[in-house]
């Protein structure tokens, strides 16, 4: 039961997309389209007898009983399927009446009103459904629909060849059928091609020989800034990864690994460095981040390297009832069973629904999660520790050197004098091959004492002091 206070305290918050405000309702239509935005979406509360502006009129007696009977008429009849509402009358001191209307989250979506229009909530407002993506999105929700199942244009014909006879070889065991008759229905037995024949979006991603010409929004798009802030023009290192999902995975990878500073990590002068952030937080951030994105949401994954974070940022929020708090605790939520189904079978490193986000929290705790619903996204920012709190190893000196980092010593000195300089120009006034300056540039970039500012051609070295 709701109290008074209560009942105010509701109020005064104002109308948002689960509290919605109605001084009087008199056509029944009009209130089934309200439920139907409110079953659609995450369930919500009708105060009725409150005005928009918050001011309570309330109602008369004679009200509450005609508006219960439009409520009862509207949630049984003009709602497909019927919704289980609930009403609970508070008396207010002067005597008049609000109905608090509970409209529960609809376990049979996507819900129509009786003119099969379907409503979603949009803040304190309610909007059609007018886009297939929309509609696939709701039928997602309730299991009935992945985006990894959807047709693609590509037939048979763009399958990586060798890829799949490897695939097939290694896990199943199987040779590679002789016949195009033969893959395709080896293809729609293992839900990688359509009744059709066509390959679905999860044959595509995983196993087509230029999944990029097909889906080229499906990419991973990374970038390494100089500080802490998004550049509109300057940038230390960028590329974007295309390929199946494993060759985008290992690329993505390595890119994060190059921009990684090399730590002593207690062990011997002599012995190679460690990584600041454990190589295994990546794998399964980027693993999450290529299985569970929403594919019904045309954008890349974005991949951005700052000096004090790096992250990664997935299409797509949460699934259904998903919060960052329940995935913290190990709870999941399949949003493309295909892919999780063929990851689990190694096509990418993987240790189990749900742990992964968990694994990752083990390594390294300097992880925080934000799941962005407006913003139809979810991102990972791993953080950084300061370069000052790192025992950094590889690191050339800033001199001229005269000890086995002599060349990267000098390009550091070429570097300060003329920021422009090119590397077939560093070979030839330090003497070495521009292969060899490529290497020691490497180096130094990866020990965070050279970065590039802009591409490779009209950008710029900075020496970090």
């Amino acid at each position: 039961m709701i109290s008074i206070e209560k009942f105010l305290e509701q109020i005064a918050s104002g109308e948002d997309s689960s509290r919605q405000f109605k001084s009087d309702v008199r056509n029944a239509e009009s209130l089934a389209s309200e439920m139907v935005a409110f079953a659609n979406s995450e369930g919500g509360t009708l105060f009725i007898g409150v005005a928009d502006d918050g001011s309570v009129p309330g109602l008369g007696s004679k009200d509450v009983s005609r508006i219960n009977q439009l409520i009862s008429n509207a949630a049984s009849h003009l709602v497909r399927s019927p919704l289980a509402v609930q009403t609970e009358n508070v008396v207010l001191e002067n005597k008049r009446i609000v109905i608090v209307l509970i409209v529960p989250k609809g376990i049979d979506k996507p819900y129509f009103d009786k003119n099969g229009v379907i409503w979603l909530k949009t803040g304190a407002d309610k909007r059609r459904v007018n886009s297939k993506e929309e509609l696939r999105r709701l039928f997602q929700l309730t299991d009935q629909f992945h985006a990894d199942e959807l047709p693609t244009k590509a037939g048979i014909d763009k399958l990586d060849k060798l890829r799949f006879r490897d695939f097939l070889r290694d896990v199943y065991k199987q040779e590679y059928p002789d016949s195009p008759e033969e893959l395709t229905r080896l293809l729609q037995n293992m839900n990688l091609a359509t009744d059709s024949g066509v390959l679905n979006l999860a044959g595509v991603l995983l196993f087509a020989e230029r999944p990029e010409w097909i889906k080229p929004q499906f990419v991973v798009k990374a970038i390494r800034y100089p500080g802490n802030k998004i550049h509109v023009s300057d940038y230390v290192d960028t590329e974007d990864f295309v390929g199946p999902l494993r060759k985008i995975f290992d690329d993505a990878l390595a890119f994060v690994m190059r921009n990684l500073h090399k730590v002593q990590a207690g062990r011997g002068v002599n012995a190679p460095g460690l990584p600041e952030i454990p190589e295994s937080v990546f794998e399964e951030l980027l693993v999450n981040a290529l299985v569970h994105r929403d594919y019904l949401v045309s954008a890349p994954i974005r991949l951005f390297i700052f000096d004090n974070r790096i992250e990664i940022i997935s299409p797509g929020h949460l699934p259904n009832n998903l919060t960052v708090e329940k995935i913290l605790a190990g709870n999941s939520n399949i949003r493309n069973p295909i892919l999780v189904s063929y990851v689990a079978k190694g096509l990418l490193p993987y240790h189990g629904l749900g742990s992964g986000i968990k694994r990752a929290l083990d390594e390294w705790p300097h992880i925080d999660f934000t799941d962005d619903r407006d913003g139809c996204l979810f991102a990972a920012t791993v953080h950084r520790k300061p370069v000052g709190q790192m025992e950094l190893i590889g690191v050339a000196p800033k001199t001229s050197g005269k000890t086995s980092g002599e060349t990267s010593g000098k390009i550091i000195e070429f570097m300060r004098k003329n920021s422009l300089i090119t590397i077939p120009e560093l070979a030839e006034k330090i003497g070495v091959t521009e292969r060899s300056v490529e290497r020691n540039i490497q180096k130094l970039q990866a020990s965070g004492v050279v970065r590039r500012v802009g591409p490779a051609k009209g950008g710029h070295w900075e020496v970090i002091e």
